[in-house]
């Protein structure tokens, strides 16, 4: 047992040296022929790292022949199987100015969109790439109307959409639980108004209405007659809208406190006391 936890990582070590040793010979070929063959054995074998490094070294030496297209073809592949999607999407971007009328044009155009979903970041991170990635798409549809990969771009579309929307919604559920309750209901409101189709519309609409009645309750006196209004305003927005809503109940509560507060407000404002 110990001989062998001895000689597997020596076996693994040769095994990794003779690789390279043999690619480096094929590196430092000066037969284009034999190095775009094997160019070819290692992309067929999913060894694209060394296919790309190839690939590279043949593109002066191709340019203008029959095989050019191809060679640039499967070069954008490698970078993007490389997980590389910011050089594949440039590179994608290349072939469709140097091939236009490509067979391969349309995939290539989809690939390049796709590129930039791939690099669509994490929620908490700036979403450039995803809002890219929504537009290409809608352009590769508005460019490939009778494409099989439309199916594909418009399920990236709405993916990418969920994606900002959850984003939005994480930023207004912060500013309700950090306390900061105006910036919230504009924060929902912004939301339902970026996705009115979409299916927590309701939710965002009854976080409108709890937050500007938490915002009213939390102002200065002065302020507070507006503020109430505001919040039955809102509330009558979300029954018109949401009639059958589980949170209408709860959104007619606020409205009700809301109403008291004004009568209040407004009694106080009418009374002797406040006149004199």
């Amino acid at each position: 047992m110990r001989l062998t936890r001895i000689l597997v990582p020596v076996i693994i070590s040769l095994f990794v040296f003779t690789s390279c040793n043999k690619f480096s010979k094929v590196e430092k070929s000066k037969d284009p022929e034999y190095k775009y063959q094997k160019a070819e054995e290692y992309y067929g074998k999913k060894k694209y790292r060394n296919a790309q490094q190839l690939y590279e070294q043949l593109f002066p030496l191709m340019k203008g022949t029959d095989r050019f297209e191809e060679l640039y073809y499967k070069w954008c592949y490698c970078y993007y199987y490389l997980g590389e999607y910011r050089e594949a999407e440039n590179l994608f971007k290349g072939f469709l100015e140097v091939f236009p009328n490509s067979s391969k044009a349309e995939e290539a155009d989809y690939m390049r969109a796709f590129c930039f979903y791939k690099q669509s970041p994490k929620l908490e991170l700036e979403q450039v790439n995803t809002i890219k990635a929504m537009a290409m798409m809608q352009t590769f549809i508005n460019t490939h109307p009778g494409s099989a990969r439309v199916k594909d771009a418009t399920e990236i579309i709405d993916k990418s959409r969920e994606k900002l929307e959850q984003k939005d919604y994480r930023t207004a559920k912060l500013y309700y639980d950090l306390g900061q309750y105006r910036a919230s209901a504009i924060a929902f409101g912004t939301i339902l108004n970026s996705f009115p189709e979409s299916a927590r519309g309701e939710e965002y609409k009854y976080m409108v209405v709890k937050s500007y009645y938490r915002f009213a309750k939390m102002s200065i006196t002065e302020k507070q007659l507006e503020r109430f209004e505001k919040v039955t305003e809102e509330y009558q927005d979300f029954a018109d809208r949401y009639p059958q809503s589980k949170w209408l109940k709860d959104a007619e509560n606020y409205s009700n406190l809301s109403q008291n507060k004004i009568k209040e407000i407004q009694n106080e404002q009418t009374s002797p006391s406040a006149k004199r």
